[in-house]
């Protein structure tokens, strides 16, 4: 085998492994993360209204179930808070059970948060 071969054996083999690596496919993200982290910057920040950021993180859902996706740790609980803010009680329910039944380690607090929810 002369040197030449012995080069372009070594080209088509990194040509090789480079189109193989980009045939990989990137692993699904756990969470469907779109305007939660802003949402939640934004109430702590007071720059937008409960209703707005419900309307927001109502979008978000709404984005998350058409990709079939789960919203991260906390959400539907910052949901379940805002809903409390502007007073619709079942809504407030709704929200922290949710959170209960995606991450069952919530739960204690969601119990806390709705034996409170009527103060």
């Amino acid at each position: 085998m002369t040197i030449e071969m012995k080069k372009y054996g070594v080209l088509l083999a990194l040509a090789s492994a480079t189109l193989l690596g980009g045939c990989v496919s990137q692993p699904k993200p756990l969470y469907h993360w779109a305007g939660y982290q802003e949402q939640v910057y934004e109430h702590f920040k007071h720059e937008s209204g409960p209703q707005q950021q419900i309307a927001a993180l109502e979008a978000s859902l709404q984005e998350a179930r058409a990709h079939d996706a789960t919203p991260p740790p906390g959400f539907h609980a910052h949901l379940g808070m805002l809903y409390a803010e502007i007073g619709k009680a079942d809504q407030v329910r709704q929200q922290f059970e949710t959170e209960k039944t995606l991450f069952p380690e919530s739960a204690v607090y969601m119990d806390f948060l709705l034996r409170n929810a009527g103060r």
